[in-house]
């Protein structure tokens, strides 16, 4: 396939493919309209820790089992591990912050 005809059926591969830059990495979403780099991405480089995890729950059961993997796994060290397990049973799985649903991180992107 030639180069030209190559852009005409795929213009975002072909930037892709010259530019090193792929569409994840550029924002300006309109067809035809030049992208620009995209340098404010709100969780690039985002590591989820224990209490992100524990939001995610609905039940104390199922955030005592998130502690327990995660200090079985040396994740979090015994003496955290306990520390949340008293704070899940005094105050309750609300207590580490409001639930997080599927999508939070993709609603909350900008």
């Amino acid at each position: 396939m030639e180069k030209k005809k190559f852009r005409e059926l795929f213009p975002h591969l072909a930037d892709e493919l010259v530019n090193g830059k792929s569409i994840a990495d550029l924002e300006g979403e309109t067809i035809g309209q030049k992208r620009a780099l995209n340098t404010n991405r709100r969780w690039a480089g985002f590591d989820p820790d224990i209490i992100d995890f524990i939001r995610r729950c609905e039940t104390p059961e199922q955030a005592a089992k998130i502690i327990d993997y995660m200090s079985n796994e040396g994740l979090v060290s015994s003496e955290m591990a306990e520390k949340l397990r008293r704070q899940l049973e005094e105050e309750g799985v609300r207590s580490f912050g409001a639930l997080k649903k599927k999508g939070y991180y993709h609603r909350n992107a900008r």
